[in-house]
């Protein structure tokens, strides 16, 4: 199987020949302190890895608001800074890439999404309060100004799927901290997805089948409403791995929620038997249901070392293999 296959025949619940690998990325000086720990070579030799691509549509307004709407008056002229017809907005090398992209054999996933906060303009806490105290007031004019670039993201999605396959549609949405979400699950459902909507109605008519919550937060208690969407897929990023984890969301969720992630960043800094319980507890049970793809939860940083790191891949391989 090539990577492609393997990423959506695991999705499916499938008999990939193997679980894919992924990583997050390994930026040059998390590769110039292991080269001084020992690394020789290619580290992609070393260990197996899938070749995995994503792009992004650039979903924010343009120009960006120096004040963001406060009265449904405004709406309009808010909607004129997202044309869906600006090319700007399609992926970085768009028409370069398309050959490669349509014959390709590794994994192309889409980030229609940037997340609630960050698409509403939270860059600081005056940008919060004001929209918090938004939400409590008119939750309404919210919705609809989400429901704009909803609209927008939608049409610049069918744009895309006319001209490739793509393997699956990242939504990001950094909502919430360890503790949970910072707004309810109704009303995340009420102001966020229902402006999703459109954008998931565009993926589904194009049959693609992956759709994944990349989250930077505890989301477990919006995730019924996730499912409901019709987003079925989890990627948990840099969360606390008790209040998410992942063989208690699979026992709760069941096969509705596909996975990828899940094993706990920290512990690569702590020493083997930290690592070796970390995976030999959560990949085997998981893997043993599929729909899953285990891979830290975060990237892979210069604090942590090479022997540590190379321990993680060979255990991994290991027990995704027996």
């Amino acid at each position: 199987m090539n990577g492609r296959e393997r990423f959506l025949e695991t999705m499916r619940y499938g008999t990939p020949d193997r679980v894919p690998y992924f990583e997050e990325g390994l930026r040059p000086n998390v590769l110039q302190a292991w080269r001084k720990q020992g690394l020789k070579g290619d580290l992609g030799k070393l260990f197996p890895l899938d070749q995995r691509e994503e792009v992004d549509l650039d979903v924010t307004p343009h120009p960006w608001p120096r004040e963001w709407p406060s009265g449904r008056d405004e709406l309009k002229a808010f909607a004129r800074r997202f044309d869906p017809d600006d090319r700007s907005r399609l992926p970085d090398g768009w028409k370069k890439n398309l050959p490669g992209w349509k014959s390709r054999e590794h994994v192309l996933m889409l980030r229609v999404h940037i997340g609630f906060f960050e698409s509403l303009g939270v860059d600081g806490w005056d940008r919060l309060h004001s929209l918090i105290v938004q939400l409590h007031r008119d939750s309404g004019l919210v919705a609809e100004t989400m429901r704009v670039q909803g609209e927008c993201v939608a049409a610049l999605t069918e744009r895309v799927l006319q001209e490739i396959e793509i393997d699956a549609a990242v939504f990001s949405e950094p909502i919430g901290d360890n503790n949970g979400p910072l707004i309810s699950p109704k009303m995340y459902k009420e102001v966020v997805l229902s402006s999703y909507s459109p954008i998931l109605e565009v993926l589904r008519r194009h049959s693609v089948e992956v759709v994944i919550l990349r989250t930077y937060a505890n989301a477990r208690a919006l995730i019924p409403v996730l499912l409901e969407a019709g987003i079925g897929c989890l990627w948990a990023c840099e969360v606390n791995t008790a209040a998410m984890d992942y063989r208690s969301l699979r026992a709760e969720f069941g096969r509705e929620l596909r996975l990828i992630g899940g094993i706990d960043l920290d512990v690569l800094r702590q020493d083997r038997e930290a690592i070796r319980r970390e995976i030999e507890d959560k990949v085997p049970p998981l893997l043993a249901q599929s729909g899953y793809m285990p891979l830290a939860d975060g990237r892979v940083r210069a604090d942590i070392p090479f022997e540590n790191y190379a321990y993680y891949r060979e255990l991994l391989e290991k027990v995704t293999t027996r």
